[in-house]
């Protein structure tokens, strides 16, 4: 792997000395958390771990059911405790800190690392490395570890791998290179266990996350001229199926697969005076723009924000959004 110069772009070089000159490290992923912020944050953890170095990991959220089988896992949680002065705070896959939620503790910005992928990402720490070319934020971690010749354990490799799956959804997306394979098959050469991460991931869905599917796809709407498909889950469709907040992530996908879409969007209206927005692309329109538009982010096929106020607002914004980017689509609440 390769660096690249920009913008507060730190070196290879900056970012060994950084880290071996810190003694205390918090790993910080994003709100939400999903396999590429957890995975790659554990994955640097871990590596650290094998030179004496004080690892803690933070997230404001539990982490998900589906990756609590990834090493460290276990010790991820709000409430850190003391921490060193000095202690470094290591942000994964986030383009702003404030992608990691209101409670993250009290930090010295002089000390901090921001490891990312992300388009837009305002390079917010002392030592930025942003690859934007990299499938996965797990995958820039990696670059890392082998510089700072760290040795390549079946729990690292487990971690980067599953960051490769999710952010390439299984080595399905556009985003699924050679390379990628290539790092991949490394990553199962070094005692990752593919399908364990298969079994976690996709293939242990609870059955109240496939009623709340059912629903959300009883109430999909389909703009074929425009190319757009979109569904609402509320509140009210989580307490009639059982299901939780957890059970929500994949159902974009199941509406970019329509044939014809250009564009997915997930509405999530659980939180009274927000909605949530997930949005998909197959490669036409760039969703990372909608988002940014309304303050999210995320890449040209993948990304999300999230609008204050009504379902109906939000709807509102998200349709204006496409329409700046030249999809003109007259998107209404479905009932």
């Amino acid at each position: 792997m390769t660096s690249e110069s920009g913008k507060g772009q730190a070196t290879l070089d900056e970012l060994k000395a950084g880290l071996r000159n810190h003694e205390s490290f918090v790993m910080v992923s994003h709100v939400k958390p999903d396999g590429d912020t957890l995975g790659a944050g554990l994955a640097l953890g871990l590596g650290l771990k094998q030179f004496g170095k004080r690892v803690a990991y933070f997230n404001e959220d539990p982490v998900p059911r589906i990756l609590r089988f990834l090493p460290d896992a276990d010790e991820v949680r709000r409430d850190l405790g003391p921490l060193a002065q000095d202690t470094m705070f290591c942000f994964f896959d986030m383009s702003d800190v404030g992608r990691a939620g209101p409670f993250l503790p009290a930090f010295d910005p002089a000390h901090t690392l921001n490891v990312d992928h992300h388009l837009g990402n305002t390079r917010f720490a002392a030592l930025n490395y942003v690859l934007e070319a990299e499938a996965s934020t797990g995958a820039v971690v990696l670059g890392i570890l082998e510089a700072l010749q760290v040795r390549l354990t079946p729990q690292i490799a487990e971690c980067i791998l599953t960051t490769l799956m999710t952010d390439t959804g299984a080595f399905v997306h556009s985003n699924t290179t050679p390379a990628v394979l290539r790092e991949a098959a490394r990553m199962m050469e070094a005692g990752a266990d593919k399908e364990r991460i298969t079994r976690e991931i996709y293939a242990s869905k609870r059955f109240v996350a496939q009623r709340l599917l059912g629903a959300a796809l009883a109430r999909m709407r389909f703009d074929a001229a425009a190319g757009v498909i979109w569904t609402v889950i509320d509140s009210e469709m989580l307490t009639a199926t059982g299901a939780d907040s957890e059970d929500i992530e994949d159902i974009v996908q199941q509406l970019r697969v329509v044939d014809g879409c250009k564009v997915a969007v997930l509405f999530k209206a659980i939180v009274p005076g927000e909605v949530r927005v997930s949005l998909r692309s197959n490669g036409e329109v760039n969703v990372q723009h909608v988002a940014s538009a309304l303050g999210g982010g995320g890449h040209f096929r993948a990304a999300g924000c999230t609008v204050v106020g009504s379902i109906d607002a939000a709807v509102a914004a998200i349709s204006e959004a496409l329409r700046v980017e030249g999809v003109a689509s007259a998107m209404v609440v479905p009932a």
